[in-house]
């Protein structure tokens, strides 16, 4: 067997080096909640990948080959047209955290993760995690704001009408709590009314 060459360099330093991204490699940002989910869908399937100190993961992917997903909570890193964008790359050695490591290690061998492989594995975890993807910009009911992103946090059934859903921004879905003393009034509400009838 022959082992490949990699066409850069993994920093060879005592710390984190700060490498262009859109040069050799993109990258794609997920939130542990989600790249979890998916790391585990990949399975032995996943290149290398880097956690940072916060959880969140990073897989390396040619070039070019992610640049149109349109994923909740999950970005693709690439070179900007305006500049450089970076990313904190590991030495090769640094396999444990809790600093930022390589979660899945990097080698010749077991360098770049497929991008249609990956994108059905995170796709996968996003319905799974997020629910059902809303169509169209939805106003968040924390900061009011229109997100691209929506996540129905809620359903609201009316008593004899129409309910209403609930949307989020993805920080703010994280925090949204149900009211149990208004879903609790509201169903007591809706059990009145149809005894009155």
């Amino acid at each position: 067997m022959t082992t490949r060459t990699l066409p850069w360099e993994p920093p060879i330093t005592e710390d984190v080096e700060a490498l262009p991204i859109g040069k050799w490699w993109d990258a794609v940002k997920a939130p542990s909640n989600i790249a979890e989910r998916a790391l585990e869908t990949l399975g032995d399937k996943t290149g290398a990948v880097i956690q940072d100190e916060h959880g969140t993961l990073y897989w390396l992917v040619a070039v070019g080959t992610a640049t149109s997903w349109q994923l909740r909570q999950v970005r693709v890193l690439t070179e900007p047209t305006d500049g450089n964008t970076y990313l904190g790359v590991p030495p090769v050695s640094w396999t444990e955290g809790p600093e930022t490591h390589w979660r899945v290690p990097l080698t010749a061998n077991h360098y770049l993760t497929d991008a249609g492989k990956l994108w059905g594995a995170l796709a996968e975890a996003d319905r799974a995690v997020l629910g059902p993807a809303p169509q169209g910009r939805q106003t968040c009911y924390r900061c009011e704001l229109p997100t691209d992103e929506p996540v129905i946090v809620d359903v609201q059934h009316g008593g004899s009408g129409a309910g209403r859903t609930i949307y989020a921004c993805p920080p703010h879905a994280r925090i949204y709590q149900r009211d149990p003393v208004a879903e609790a009034a509201a169903r007591r509400g809706a059990l009145e009314r149809g005894r009155a009838r």
